[in-house]
């Protein structure tokens, strides 16, 4: 991946700078944290912090009625709490069948922020322990429902806000943030929050969201996590109209102005907070995720997620799924729909790894894949009027039109949509795949789910059971012919808190393709073990559990961080 970005970098490479990692790693106890013992559960009082009625209404120490006799003394809370003394597994209990009675997602979401802001632990100890069912509250699919509202649910800031209106003062507003040691900062603009455009500032729902994982899968506690909006306007005129927008109301932005804010603001990161903190850049949009990767990941720790985190739990799926279909990499036919930030860098990653398996130049392997675009397939003819990121996938072939063509032409053995749009892996393209394989690989991967390219019952229906598929967002279960379906879910949520753990431990300077590989190498030696099993039994693929993120974090050489959440 690194490869495409040089020629953006005038032919040099993020190893150019400095290929070694800084010594010591990233991980401080700033607060005493990991020194927690069980007589003890909340943070050893080693800062001054608010006792009494302002403890309460702390999130960051509120443990509700989980304060024991000891502490309530000690803290000024006597008659401040109902007498009872409630254990934190009885609080998950109680909220657990709080948040099953409601029936709308979006209220799930609701009352799942409400207890972020009011007893952060709590929140964490219930994310943790039941985070298979809540993984598509606080993600994806529904955080996407959350954004498109955000003005209308809107009650505490989450985060900081940067606009156009802070331009020459970025440094200071950073030093608003009450906490000063930070080691993950998740950024978006808010012009391409998931399938669904630009939301402009409500976008800070993905940040917040994000880091929400970084805590509950990969175990960085919650006060070194930092959530950013930069808000430039909006192109968006629905939003630009409501009355209850939140973010500047004008046109987006462009050139000179936007590129003069984001290098001031990467500038500030770096003074305030290091060389070591990660930047993880959320929801660009194409012609803007490319150009600020390859421009600050030289200079900075840097990571796409939308580049990067697809094309490494992606390619880790595929190498999973290869083990029920048989042959290696190279042996296989790629064609995918949507050529933007998300599918050019799966097709990149995908190549990279097979030059490394083979020993073949990646200008070689990446004619083994091939990307149709709004246009048509990409093809060398068009090679003139592609965007740059484009180009490397322009191959020597006759001009076709759209997908169900380019699958007659083609015959690709793996299908992989990144378009954004829904439904457009239709009956006939998934019959056209299926003609042509035995046991063909789908991955519908644009969210939420509304704009995933075909649902699972589609692809299991329509290939008779044969196809290995997943999606970028959950489906239920799909009962065919007797056997029970379980789609498997290539969500980035199994690479970047896992990622993040191991870039900020490591203490590295620097993100580079390298690590793409390893962590996606980790990931599908524990999802090949789960698919093989799963198979047999008559059941579709499905990556591991969220939490099995520390076991591939451990495998890529990183130790994983103690968890107090547990």
């Amino acid at each position: 991946m690194d490869s495409t970005l040089k020629e953006m970098r005038d032919g040099k490479s993020v190893l150019d700078i400095d290929p070694k990692s800084a010594v010591g790693g990233g991980v401080e106890d700033v607060y005493g944290e990991d020194r927690a013992t069980e007589d003890q559960l909340v943070t050893p009082w080693t800062l001054s912090v608010a006792s009494g009625y302002s403890l309460l209404r702390d999130p960051q120490y509120n443990k509700g009625l989980a304060f024991t006799e000891k502490e309530r003394d000690a803290h000024y809370l006597r008659g401040l709490l109902p007498p009872t003394v409630s254990s934190q597994q009885l609080q998950v209990k109680k909220l657990m069948h709080s948040i099953r009675q409601y029936q709308v997602p979006l209220q799930k979401y609701m009352a799942m922020m409400e207890l972020q802001e009011r007893n952060e632990r709590l929140f964490y100890k219930l994310l943790v322990d039941n985070v298979e069912e809540l993984l598509p509250i606080v993600y994806t699919p529904t955080v996407g429902e959350a954004c498109q509202k955000y003005g209308s649910i809107f009650k505490r800031p989450q985060g900081l806000y940067i606009s156009l209106k802070e331009k020459g003062k970025i440094l200071e507003v950073l030093k608003n943030w009450p906490v000063k040691s930070i080691q993950v900062i998740v950024v978006t603009d808010g012009e391409r929050i998931l399938g669904l455009g630009d939301l402009g500032c409500q976008g800070m729902g993905i940040p917040v969201g994000k880091l929400s994982l970084y805590t509950a899968l990969g175990g960085v506690r919650p006060s070194a996590c930092l959530p950013v909006t930069i808000d430039v306007g909006t192109n968006n005129e629905q939003l630009l109209k409501d009355e209850f927008y939140i973010g500047l109301r004008q046109r987006r932005a462009t050139g000179k102005e936007y590129s003069e804010l984001l290098d001031e603001f990467m500038s500030a990161v770096k003074q305030n907070y290091g060389e070591k903190v990660l930047i993880q850049f959320e929801d660009f949009a194409n012609h803007n995720a490319f150009e600020l990767l390859a421009k600050y990941g030289r200079s900075h720790l840097v990571f796409n997620d939308d580049i990067q985190g697809t094309a490494a739990v992606v390619l880790s799926g595929v190498v999973a799924a290869l083990k029920l279909v048989g042959g290696t990499l190279d042996k296989h036919t790629f064609l995918f729909l949507g050529a933007g930030e998300a599918g050019t860098g799966i097709a990149e990653l995908i190549a990279l790894e097979m030059s490394k398996q083979t020993k073949t130049p990646v200008e070689e392997t990446r004619k083994k894949i091939w990307l149709v675009d709004s246009k048509g397939l990409i093809v060398s003819s068009r090679k003139d009027s592609l965007q740059h990121f484009k180009k490397p996938w322009a191959h020597e072939h006759e001009p076709v039109k759209d997908l169900l063509h380019a699958v007659k032409a083609i015959k690709p053995t793996v299908l992989i949509g990144s378009s954004g749009v829904g439904r457009t892996f239709t009956k006939e393209v998934i019959e056209a795949l299926a003609s042509c394989n035995d046991k063909p690989v789908i991955m519908a991967l644009s969210n939420p789910t509304s704009q995933s390219e075909c649902t699972a019952e589609e692809a299991y229906t329509w290939t008779k059971g044969r196809a290995i598929f997943a999606s970028g967002s959950p489906f239920d279960p799909v009962e065919y012919d007797g056997k029970c379906y379980v789609p498997g879910q290539s969500n980035n949520a199994y690479i970047f808190p896992g990622l993040g753990l191991g870039l900020v431990i490591s203490g590295a300077i620097r993100v580079h393709d390298e690590m793409l590989l390893a962590a996606s190498e980790s990931l599908a030696a524990l999802t090949a073990n789960v698919a093989a099993k799963a198979y047999e039994l008559g059941v579709a693929t499905r990556l591991p559990r969220p939490e099995n993120l520390i076991k591939y974090a451990e495998s890529c050489m990183y130790t994983p961080l103690y968890r107090n959440y547990r």
